[in-house]
């Protein structure tokens, strides 16, 4: 599925403070690559989630969340995140991401993101918002 879609790409690196005393990035570190990606996209959209949690009560948040490993990233090592919206509704958001070292696939994770507001309440996406999600499909 994630080959068709377009595809928004973030890259950083292992940081020391990223892995475990072997080097080896510690797995929950890989959430933080992931979200940085996520964040990154909707900047590249002309929005911040400050902005669209202060301008239109909007706040989009994890509701699930599954990753695999496939090998493991290391010291120093670059990080490239690809992420790909696949479906956007009202008040949901799905997403594929892939890390990769190089072109190597280290690891995978699907995202399904829902949109509240500040009280936690389900909220519609802004229009502008979900018209851009869905032209990166």
């Amino acid at each position: 599925m994630a080959s068709l879609l377009k595809k928004f790409t973030y890259q950083t690196k292992v940081y020391y403070e990223d892995t475990d005393a072997g080097g080896i990035v510690y797995y929950a570190n890989y959430l933080k690559y992931f979200e940085r990606a996520r964040t990154e996209l909707i900047y590249s959209l002309g929005y911040s989630h400050k902005e669209l949690s202060e301008k239109f009560n909007v706040n989009i948040v994890v509701h699930k969340f599954s990753i695999t490993y496939k090998k493991s990233f290391k010291f120093e090592d670059k990080v490239t995140i690809e992420t790909f919206v696949g479906k956007v509704s009202n008040l949901r958001i799905e997403m594929i991401q892939n890390a990769l070292r190089d072109k190597d696939l280290v690891a995978e994770a699907a995202v399904e993101l829902v949109i509240i507001d500040d009280t936690g309440k389900p909220k519609i996406i802004p229009q502008d918002l979900k018209e851009k999600l869905n032209s990166c499909i």
